[in-house]
């Protein structure tokens, strides 16, 4: 049987740094896709603590004091919270289901309106929530909009990167590097943009802008869905053409659902910077230039700018590498990444307990010496996490286990929600401490799995034991 993924690489399409031209159209679209995203998440945090969760704005959302009721059942929130930490579990619910709803939209892409009427239909919800969040009154229905519309559009546009390729081409990992390269542009872009006009000339400003970026990805996307192989077949046609589960297929499926709460503990580092790390940095660290405070959201910046460099870089490092070493599998290199978040931690603590010692604030090069190595550590992980999940995934229900993937955020977020709230109650250095150890857990984890279990995911054992055309 012919897939629609060997029918594209037949193309011999090399229009696009080596890949086909459809990946740039992708890389494009999510780049300002993760424009809207991050510049909305990179204000999100200290809109609620600044503006929004105080008197008498609060009192303007509509359905707050009931939702406000479910955040203390489902958090143990007291009534007298502040309104930190409160802003803390708003934020990792919303970027918990964030990463949830991937699932659903997978399913909906494989088996009713395939991917590309998904896409549009997320991509549509998503400005319609970026817009209103310019107004308080619909704070709560703005952030549904954002969750549903994420939800169509994150994991299926993903898939549609990995169906450029066919099963054995070496490109596959580099093209999701380059996608990466794409999201972190969006998040340079995001809070120079997005975060200054929201910090400097008004909040529903920045929200705006956002959705603004998030008309120009559906844009560039429909520009480019011509380039694209057509959707897997739907209906009763689907039936008949879509391969079935084997065996091996479902075993496979089995040991990357094990890996998701691995990968949860690995990617806290990283998902705290949106959070407690801005809130942190807001009072903590000497952020002035040139006697102004620069805008907090620039840090988001700060680290997507190093990101782009070591993901780039790691390109280039793991090539040469293969020159005349053996370059380490999907598996290795997640444990090199964690290892690295570890060091990144330890900086913000050490920061921190050298601000305190001395009663100033945190230098700024503790928190550059973080990013840098925070980046290192994404460069192995992220990319290099979907890119394993993208290749592994059974073609029936690729949608659906991309989807999967996007589990180890869900619970990543709202993990980091709830270690948010013990910003207030412990000292920053131990706060830093604790990310460090939970980091440090996973990355031994990641070495066991390398050592014995990483051939269950190799080329060979998800290829399974009937090569499939």
């Amino acid at each position: 049987m012919t897939s629609t993924t060997a029918a594209a690489a037949k193309d011999g399409d090399r229009a696009f740094l080596g890949h086909p031209k459809a990946l740039g159209f992708l890389s494009f679209s999510e780049a300002w896709e993760r424009f809207s995203y991050y510049g909305m998440q990179s204000l999100l945090v200290l809109y609620m603590t600044k503006t929004l969760l105080l008197s008498p704005n609060v009192d303007r959302i509509a359905g707050f004091e009931g939702f406000r009721a479910f955040l203390g059942h489902l958090y143990g929130l007291p009534g007298d919270a502040s309104t930190q930490q409160v802003a803390s579990t708003i934020f990792g619910l919303y970027t918990s289901l964030v990463y949830f709803t991937p699932i659903f939209g997978g399913l909906l892409a494989d088996r009713l309106l395939g991917r590309t009427r998904t896409i549009v239909i997320g991509a549509l919800l998503m400005a319609a929530g970026h817009f209103l969040m310019a107004f308080d009154v619909s704070f709560l229905l703005a952030l549904l909009c954002l969750v549903l519309g994420t939800g169509c559009f994150k994991g299926n546009i993903a898939g549609q990167v990995g169906s450029l390729y066919a099963e054995g081409d070496l490109r596959r990992a580099d093209a999701f590097q380059i996608f990466y390269l794409g999201i972190n542009a969006g998040v340079i872009a995001a809070p120079l943009i997005a975060g200054t006009l929201g910090e400097k000339v008004g909040w529903h400003y920045g929200f705006g802008a956002a959705g603004v970026g998030m008309l120009i990805a559906l844009v560039i996307y429909l520009t480019g869905r011509k380039h694209l192989p057509p959707d897997p077949p739907l209906g009763p046609r689907a039936k008949a053409e879509r391969p079935r589960m084997q065996p091996h297929e479902w075993r496979t499926v089995g040991l990357l659902i094990l890996l998701l709460p691995v990968l949860t503990a690995s990617v806290l580092v990283n998902q705290q910077i949106f959070n407690a790390y801005l809130v942190w940095a807001d009072t903590s660290v000497d952020l002035t230039f040139f006697g102004e405070k620069v805008p907090t959201t620039w840090l988001v910046t700060l680290d997507s700018v190093v990101s782009v460099s070591f993901l780039a870089i790691m390109v280039v490092f793991w090539r040469v590498w293969a020159r005349r070493f053996k370059e380490p599998d999907e598996i290795g290199k997640l444990t090199i990444g964690a290892f690295i978040s570890v060091l990144g931690a330890l900086c913000l603590a050490a920061g921190a307990a050298s601000a305190a010692a001395t009663g100033t604030q945190v230098s700024i090069w503790w928190c550059v010496a973080f990013h840098v190595l925070n980046s290192i550590a994404f460069a192995n992980m992220l990319p290099v996490s979907l890119a394993l999940y993208a290749r592994a995934a059974p073609v029936a229900i690729t949608g659906f286990v991309i989807g999967l993937y996007y589990l180890h955020l869900v619970a990543g977020n709202q993990t980091v929600g709830i270690l948010g709230t013990l910003l207030e109650k412990m000292p920053a250095a131990q706060f830093w401490g604790m990310h460090a150890a939970i980091a440090a857990g996973a990355a031994v984890v990641f070495l066991i799995v390398g050592r014995f279990f990483a051939r269950l995911l190799s080329h060979e054992n998800v290829k399974g034991p009937v090569a499939h055309a």
